[in-house]
């Protein structure tokens, strides 16, 4: 079965889910307790656009110079700003910057569950919004160092979901990731992306099991 638009709407629409119990599927085995002081906060937005192929995520590949994680593969956004009048509008914002596509090609279809990031102490606010058609990609080279996609399906394919065990901060750990292309797409965007194949799972029924 393929995932529609009326698919994802359905799932960012559940009035009850355990957004916790999702993100444990795909969070690494170390502490994500939150210091005392307050957390920084971002809005990021999972951007999504039809092909033949199905609904595709676009994800990218932080270029090295940025000084958070960078290299990393991520969803585009960034820190709020205090012009910002939330945290979709940042999102929005931080992906027309990055990316070249910007809000009024972009529809808001709902809001994912806000995550915490203990190693840079970020609260992250993720939004979903659509687009009609696929994008011409213009991205920022200082921020963005590689754009791809990945088919929405492919969250709920036990084959493209793998564990391994990395050093952390010193201590050996299990990260569980996604295989997408040739990169593994793991932490805090691996964490979103679980929220999203588990809505998906408990509205599409040929899927709610792996």
């Amino acid at each position: 079965m393929t995932i529609t638009l009326e698919h994802l709407r359905a799932a960012l629409s559940l009035a009850e889910f355990d957004a916790e119990a999702a993100h444990r599927q795909m969070a690494p085995n170390v502490s994500r307790a939150r210091p005392a002081s307050g957390a920084r906060q971002a809005g990021v937005l999972v951007l999504l656009y039809p092909d033949a192929g199905g609904w595709q995520i676009v994800l990218t590949r932080r270029t090295e110079n940025l000084r958070g994680h960078s290299g990393q593969i991520s969803f585009p956004g960034g820190r709020r700003d205090p012009q910002d009048s939330s945290f979709t509008a940042t999102a929005l914002r931080e992906t027309c910057e990055e990316l070249g596509v910007c809000a009024p090609d972009i529809t808001v279809i709902g809001l994912l569950t806000p995550i915490y990031i203990p190693p840079s102490n970020y609260e992250v606010f993720p939004t979903v919004g659509t687009l009609p058609n696929p994008p011409v990609f213009h991205p920022n080279p200082f921020e963005v160092a590689e754009v791809f996609t990945f088919p929405v399906d492919n969250l709920l394919d036990a084959r493209y979901k793998s564990t391994e065990e990395w050093v952390f901060q010193g201590a050996r750990v299990w990260i569980p990731y996604y295989t997408v292309q040739a990169h593994k797409v793991w932490g805090a965007t691996a964490i979103i992306l679980s929220e999203l194949e588990y809505r998906l799972r408990a509205v599409v029924p040929s899927f709610r099991r792996d």
